[in-house]
């Protein structure tokens, strides 16, 4: 995710850093995806439970078209999820289903069980296209603005890659945010591609394209400060790592080692911000898919932390902390590691053809 200024950096073209960057984001991804999905998961749930209506219910009018009809009403672990059926067999078979998470380890065997295997991956496509581009905008713009503060404007000091991090991400976040949404719902419960269209042409439909961009505001809140943070901490566990064994430049295992420290620090202290976005982006889900617009719960980011607070106190805002650190800590130290050294690797060829040509 960048490296100290000099000769090797003014060796590696911008494409040459978007090749590089674009090879780590691939090999991050798969990586980390289940990860993210049992995050996604333990951040959404709720209590479990369940409660049957009537259709003369007045929300239910338009999805009822039979007074036999009746409707449950759960949480399958990851959010308030509504069922219709008029054979209760079938639906007492359904709604006890043990889909609630304990934690961590107990969602990756559920998931695994009771989904298979390929649910872990979840969301893999959306989040494939999503980070090629993202991780191209994001590392590109940050080598290219940490150099231009240092010698174009002509600024020192550890401020530099937190000004140049915090640029970086915030214009990636805003091209990347209709993807991250859909990524989000795909991964937050299983989703057809016709049902993921229903639910985003509904979302367009009420709020306008805007609505794309729903949790733009918390993903801005989470991602701009995380990598402010994580950039100002790479940068100097990297110079305090080098220091320490002599070293004038940064080799595989120092960058590895220096990712995954930052990466873990900043996940920790952006977590909250994190939780708001999941919560935002799956409001959308099943009363949009049912054309109950007029259901949406208010969606401002201090509401929802008002209320996460309310129902589940300071612990909630830190769900799924765990999955978040395990992911993040090392899908930096992966995707910094992969990214200086195919740095290197085009830093090396460009020498070598340098030399070939003289």
């Amino acid at each position: 995710m960048g490296e100290t200024p000099g000769a090797n950096s003014a060796a590696i073209t911008p494409l040459q850093q978007m090749l590089a960057s674009g090879t780590g984001a691939l090999l991050t991804s798969v990586f980390v995806t289940p990860l993210d999905v049992v995050k996604i998961r333990l951040q959404a749930q709720q209590t479990p439970f369940h409660k049957a209506v009537t259709a003369d219910s007045r929300p239910w009018k338009r999805v009822m078209r039979s007074s036999k009809w009746k409707c449950f009403l759960y949480c399958n672990g990851l959010m308030d999820h509504v069922y219709v059926c008029q054979n209760m067999t079938t639906c007492s078979a359904w709604y006890k289903t043990p889909t609630h998470f304990n934690g961590t380890v107990d969602a990756f065997v559920k998931i695994s069980r009771y989904e298979g295997l390929r649910s872990l991956w979840s969301g893999l496509p959306p989040t494939l296209v999503m980070a090629v581009p993202a991780t191209v905008i994001y590392f590109t713009c940050y080598d290219q603005l940490r150099d231009f503060l240092r010698y174009g404007m002509g600024y020192q000091g550890n401020h530099v890659p937190l000004v140049a991090g915090a640029l970086a991400r915030l214009g990636a976040v805003t091209v990347i945010s209709p993807l991250e949404l859909i990524r989000t719902k795909m991964q937050s419960r299983k989703l057809t591609y016709g049902e993921l269209r229903v639910c985003i042409c509904s979302a367009v439909t009420h709020d306008g394209w805007l609505s794309l961009w729903r949790g733009w505001g918390p993903t801005v809140l989470r991602d701009v400060p995380f990598s402010a943070l994580y950039w100002f901490n790479y940068e100097l566990v990297k110079a305090k790592l080098c220091e320490r064994y002599e070293l004038l430049q940064a080799p595989f295992a120092i960058s590895f080692s220096a990712g995954a420290i930052s990466g873990a620090i900043a996940a920790m202290m952006t977590l909250p911000f994190d939780v708001v976005k999941t919560r935002r982006q799956i409001q959308l889900g099943e009363m949009d898919t049912l054309g109950a617009a007029h259901l949406k719960k208010p969606s401002s980011t201090l509401h929802i932390m008002k209320g996460i607070w309310t129902e589940t106190g300071y612990r909630g805002l830190f769900a799924g902390f765990l999955p978040r650190v395990v992911k993040v800590a090392p899908a930096c130290a992966v995707m910094i590691s992969t990214y200086e050294f195919g740095k290197a690797f085009f830093h090396k060829r460009n020498e070598e053809r340098e030399q070939r040509g003289a």
